[in-house]
């Protein structure tokens, strides 16, 4: 039985699927999902109003309008109470009333979701660092208006071919074949929303052909249960009867859970298969010794010391992987201790499909391993204020001294000299 076991987990698509579940059952992905949850609430009325400005702007807000019931079929009550407040936001903006204080607060939730998806995504990803200033303004501003344009273009296409079948009826094979792409369209649609959702949002370098699996499962999950929500409600006639028009929240917030855990499961899908390679480890950093993680630190800087000493380009995360042997989420975690200890720099590309490159953050004359260690163990903000005088013995001083010593002497060992070179 193990023997079997053994042979499926060599499959790709059982140890993508196994190290999927594995991963986002012991990060709790699903908290993020609730998080996530109570942001869309927030920012639902914010982006409804753009999207149906931009759709009044090209004629189509009535069949926005019609979309938007036609998904909220099972909860009548939701889409009219959302389409109620979208009116009078649009009205009031028009006129000029809490304009300023209106458009801060429509900016401040769409910024606010739009930022703990790229958290929730980032910490899928192992990235430690956000997106600078410049690119979270741009990045998310795009996305606020490109967005509604992708849902306003989607629904005009897919009047066009809805169109072109009523006008096809006397060519059976066209119309059909027709007919059956306004059928997988929605499948189609949101399988491309989610690849580009997986390739943008996460701030590091991701493959689109890893995300193109991923982003399908996702796209036809979330049809599957948008199917599923809408079938349903005969089975809550007894849960309507007991909270009335109240009843339409909580299978509206249900609904956006399921939604969100699908979203990030899909995310965790593309992680694993783009770095389905590397997974000969899969613990924890957190979990490594003290003295281990100082060794593989001093090997991974002895690399970039030694390759800009050389002349050459700094590594990328990834090089730096295949050079060492160190499995990919443990690299990613030491490079960021050792910026934090300023012992290296991140070279960002402007384009966001470059990797970022690492190298040494002073002459190297100064990195030695003594340096590295005396920073490494330095690092915190917390400090308590012990009263020192009543515990310090001549030991304590000895040990001190001995401790002095260890680190001037390993001063002398340069850390571009660890690594022999490739």
């Amino acid at each position: 039985m193990k023997s079997k076991v053994r042979n499926l987990q060599q499959l790709p698509v059982y140890k993508i699927a196994y190290l999927a579940i594995r991963f986002f059952t012991k990060e709790r992905v699903v908290n993020q999902a609730s998080a996530l949850t109570y942001s869309t609430l927030l920012a639902i009325v914010p982006i409804m109003a753009v999207i149906f400005a931009i759709a009044r702007g090209f004629g189509y807000n009535r069949y926005i309008e019609l979309w938007f019931r036609d998904a909220f079929s099972s909860q009548p009550q939701v889409a009219e109470v959302i389409i109620g407040f979208v009116n009078s936001y649009l009205v009031h903006t028009k006129s000029g009333i809490f304009l300023g204080v209106g458009l801060i607060f429509m900016l401040y939730t769409v910024m606010l979701l739009v930022n703990h998806i790229e958290i929730a995504f980032n910490e899928i990803w192992q990235v430690k660092r956000k997106r600078s200033i410049f690119r979270t303004v741009t990045d998310y501003f795009a996305m606020f208006f490109l967005f509604p344009i992708f849902i306003v273009i989607s629904t005009g296409l897919s009047l066009f071919l809805a169109t072109m079948a009523d006008s096809m009826t006397d060519f059976l094979l066209l119309g059909s074949f027709v007919r059956k792409l306004i059928d997988m369209s929605p499948y189609i649609l949101m399988s491309l929303l989610f690849i580009g959702l997986y390739v943008f949002m996460p701030n590091t370098h991701v493959k689109v052909k890893n995300a193109i699996i991923p982003g399908i499962l996702s796209g036809i999950a979330m049809q599957l249960v948008q199917f599923f929500y809408i079938h349903s409600q005969m089975w809550v006639t007894g849960y309507n009867a007991i909270y009335g028009s109240f009843a339409a929240l909580p299978m509206f917030m249900l609904w956006v859970q399921i939604s969100w855990t699908i979203c990030l499961f899909g995310a965790e899908l593309t992680y694993t298969s783009q770095n389905l390679d590397y997974y000969v480890y899969n613990g924890r950093t957190e979990d490594i010794s003290h003295r281990y993680q100082l060794m593989l630190s001093a090997l991974l800087m002895s690399i970039v010391c030694r390759r800009f000493a050389d002349g050459r380009r700094g590594p990328t995360a990834e090089e730096l992987r295949q050079s060492s042997g160190i499995p990919i989420r443990v690299v990613y975690d030491l490079l960021y201790q050792l910026q934090e200890a300023r012992l290296l720099i991140e070279i960002t590309p402007d384009e966001k499909g470059d990797e970022s490159r690492y190298l040494p953050a002073e002459s190297l004359d100064n990195l030695s391993v003594g340096v590295m260690v005396d920073r490494l163990e330095a690092q915190g903000r917390w400090q308590l204020n012990l009263p020192v005088a009543n515990l310090l013995t001549d030991e304590w001083v000895r040990a001190v001294v001995q401790r002095n010593a260890y680190l001037r002497q390993a001063r002398d060992i340069r850390l571009e000299s660890l690594y022999k070179g490739e």
